[in-house]
């Protein structure tokens, strides 16, 4: 794996770990950004052909 896509794996799990946790907390702000950081970030994956294991959480 290049530094690219593990940059980027590591990323998308950091995002949805705020997405998570941002949920948890009751911040809808904060969700909704996290959720637009999360779908970029896949966005980006798709375009270079990295697969990713999680689909993007509902909204």
């Amino acid at each position: 794996m290049d530094a690219f896509t593990a940059g980027l794996l590591q990323r998308i799990r950091a995002t949805q770990t705020d997405l998570r946790q941002a949920r948890e907390a009751g911040d809808d702000f904060l969700a909704e950004v996290e959720l637009a950081e999360l779908e970029d970030l896949q966005r980006l994956a798709a375009e270079h052909g990295v697969a990713v294991s999680a689909p993007a959480p509902a909204h």
